[in-house]
């Protein structure tokens, strides 16, 4: 079973992506019985970067959140684990706020995210979750506003920008085609590289187990032209690393034999003597 491998994935991917916005907390444990919540995150006052970059997903990290991303399509059962694990985290806030004489403001208590990669009609209807087509786009759906919970629904997804950050954690065709728009973002993307680096090592751990699906196979195989450009990339910048450290200690070498120890202004004429 991958299952776990795709869980740590999706935990270091957004983790990785709402840092730079908020406090992350992956794994974080919650009182009562021993659970853990995937991701829970809280947004900072101000932000070095425009959310927007991350498109639907800055529009999430707007407000406190909780994410609980599911590689299978979510079963009604996991959706009441995950309900029962954001309740006991307001419980838990609540419990604070009253030992610190404050009070509790309910924008302020985190909304529950459900990301699956496929979601049926029947599941939808069976949690009363409905869309807000006003203010989000398709594939994301509401349950009852006291709830605090939303699904979304990463097959159902426009295949826009702002919607790739989390299609990247879809599965099959929508992952792939993620991918390869990820891929084709300009090489200074501001998340471009970490979200590229997160997905070589899925690939790698990935390639070493026996027991993958033809989905991962597949993925591996998306990820493949990538990751031997990487390599060949990082061997280059090794070989250019190398010769440049050789120069410098040539350069190094022959000073001290001439001038003995390198002193502030010997070693100011390092550098253009290596250009040169």
């Amino acid at each position: 079973m991958t299952r776990f491998i795709h869980d740590q994935f999706a935990k270091q991917y957004l983790k990785e992506l709402l840092t730079p916005f908020g406090n992350v907390e992956t794994s974080r444990d919650i009182a009562g019985e021993v659970r853990q919540l995937d991701v829970l995150f809280s947004p900072k006052p101000e932000r070095e970067i425009d959310a927007t970059a991350l498109g639907l997903l800055g529009q999430i990290a707007a407000k406190p959140a909780v994410f609980e991303p599911f590689r299978s399509p979510v079963q009604p059962g996991e959706i009441r684990s995950c309900l029962g694990k954001l309740f006991d985290l307001h419980a838990e806030f609540e419990r604070i706020a009253a030992r610190e004489n404050t009070r509790i403001v309910e924008a302020d208590l985190p909304l529950l995210w459900i990301l699956s990669p496929t979601v049926s009609d029947p599941l939808l209807a069976g949690f009363g979750a409905i869309p807000e087509p006003e203010n989000w786009v398709s594939g994301v759906y509401f349950m009852g506003a006291s709830l605090k919970a939303a699904i979304i629904a990463i097959h159902q997804l426009p295949c826009t920008p702002e919607t790739l950050w989390l299609r990247v954690l879809g599965k099959g065709n929508v992952q792939k085609r993620a991918v390869a728009e990820l891929r084709e973002l300009p090489s200074d993307h501001v998340f471009r590289l970490n979200a590229l680096e997160l997905l070589y090592n899925l690939r790698t751990i990935l390639e070493v187990r026996q027991d993958i699906d033809r989905e991962d196979r597949e993925l591996i195989m998306e990820l493949s032209p990538l990751y031997l450009q990487r390599l060949e990339d990082a061997t280059q910048r090794g070989i250019q690393q190398g010769i440049q450290r050789n120069q410098r200690l040539m350069v190094e070498s022959m000073l001290q034999v001439k001038f003995g120890d390198i002193d502030e202004e010997l070693a100011q004429i390092i550098e253009p003597l290596i250009q040169l």
